[in-house]
């Protein structure tokens, strides 16, 4: 790009000019220096030097880059960087943008590591087309691991709780040192010889990267992309990150993960398995109605030239005929049968032994009704008469007695209406209402 006295370039130009040619030029760089001029700022972002005994250079990490720095950043650290070249324009300050940051002793190791990681995806060892869909519904599961860490405990917990009638095989192995890849690999090549299970699950704890460096083994990496078994990874927490979780067919972003990953639901078999039943029972269904339907046609043309169903609608013919026939001659027979009983009725109308019977009939009547007038005489005369003899009651010189009246008689038998007809010294005899008493007149009042 030329300029000229009559078009030169101004300042901002120049800057703006030199940082994208820094950037497309170059691009990202690893480096590895010693912090100094750290300044963690109140915004997230972080500004330092990278500095070795002959230079310098300024850098700045943002907020979005150093929340995923596994230490806290210190004056004097020795760390490894992977940052883009760029300009500060408002300044001029050549400058490194850092889009991660490891300790040195790490750095080295992730260095080896994406040194590795470029050369097999060059190879084409981690291309999506390799990778292979899990079994849906695996008959057994293999497990490559520790036999005494937590990784296997975790997962053995979520099978119980997911697929408690699924098998699952140990393969032991360990997971850390120098002993751990080719173990790990001889664990994989006996799953493959006994082939016993439908997806293997590989894997172990968190832990540095020094720890899971095991998993990064080049013979074990290709071991895995080559499997002809699927093979999950399950290599530390989300944050860790092996070659062997590029190579397998899934990675995991921890072993409890890759166990549910592998294992269906038991609720979710068992709605399968309904829905299963509901469509082949549809399926039976269907294949038995269309298969019914040739026998049900041969039944129909089967009942039509049925002999015994011939005879039957020949007597149902027959049937109806006798019917008619009947009918017809109970209609010729009715009126005669009408008049004949017309006749009866008046030949019994003028019968004696009609008459007598009608005759006795209201004889029968008249005896009932001369009977119950009898009784009501009676009953009316039995009511009088004891109205009667209440009234004579009432009317008894007894009844007067029977309230404490009495009645006095001389010794001639008279009854007395007054003293006067009595002497001093006569004897008179006093009827009550129950007994007789004799008395003598010792004075008589007036």
């Amino acid at each position: 790009m030329l300029t000229t006295p009559s078009q030169p370039f101004t300042v901002s130009r120049l800057n703006r000019t030199v940082r994208l040619l820094l950037e497309d030029e170059i691009g990202l760089v690893w480096l590895t220096g010693e912090l100094s001029n750290l300044v963690l700022h109140g915004s997230g972002h972080w500004y330092f030097s990278l500095k070795d005994p002959g230079a310098q250079v300024r850098c700045a990490m943002f907020r979005g880059n150093n929340r995923r720095v596994a230490f806290r950043p210190q004056e004097g650290q020795q760390v490894l960087v992977q940052a883009r070249l760029s300009l500060y324009e408002p300044r001029g300050d050549y400058q490194l943008v850092v889009e991660s940051m490891r300790l040195f002793g790490e750095g080295q190791l992730q260095l080896q590591l994406e040194q590795l990681k470029q050369r097999l995806q060059a190879e084409g060892l981690f291309d999506v087309e390799r990778k292979r869909p899990l079994p849906s519904h695996p008959r057994q599961i293999g497990i490559i691991t520790s036999p005494t860490g937590a990784a296997i405990r975790d997962m053995l917990q979520v099978l119980a709780r997911r697929a408690p009638d699924l098998p699952v095989v140990i393969y032991p192995s360990p997971v850390q040192g120098a002993e751990a890849a080719p173990r790990l690999l001889q664990a994989l090549e006996l799953a493959w010889t006994r082939n016993e299970c439908d997806v293997l699950l590989i894997g172990r704890g968190g832990g540095a990267l020094e720890d899971l460096w095991s998993f990064n083994d080049e013979r074990l990496v290709r071991a895995i992309a080559h499997s002809p078994i699927p093979i999950v990874s399950a290599v530390g927490h989300e944050t860790d990150v092996t070659l062997s979780d590029f190579a397998a067919d899934l990675r995991a972003p921890t072993p409890s993960a890759a166990a549910e990953l592998v294992s269906p639901d038991l609720g979710h078999r068992q709605e399968r398995l309904a829905r299963l039943a509901q469509r082949l029972e549809r399926s039976l269904r269907h294949r038995l109605a269309l298969q019914q339907l040739p026998l049900q046609q041969l039944a129909r043309r089967l009942q039509l030239q049925d002999p015994q169903r011939q005879l039957q609608q020949r007597q149902q013919g027959w049937d109806r005929l006798l019917l008619r026939l009947q009918q017809a001659g109970q209609r010729l027979a009715r009126p005669a049968e009408q008049r004949l009983q017309l006749l009866r009725q008046r030949l019994l109308a003028g019968s004696p032994a009609h008459r007598l019977a009608q005759q006795r009939q209201s004889l029968a009547q008249l005896e009932h009704g001369l009977r119950l007038g009898i009784q009501r005489q009676t009953r009316q005369g039995r009511q009088q008469l004891a109205l009667a003899a209440a009234r004579l009651q009432d009317l008894s010189p007894l009844a007067i007695l029977a309230r404490g009246y009495a009645l006095t008689y001389d010794s001639q038998g008279q009854l007395l209406h007054s003293s006067q007809q009595v002497q001093e010294g006569d004897e008179v005899e006093t009827r009550l209402h129950q007994g007789r008493l004799r008395l003598k007149v010792l004075k008589r009042l007036a």
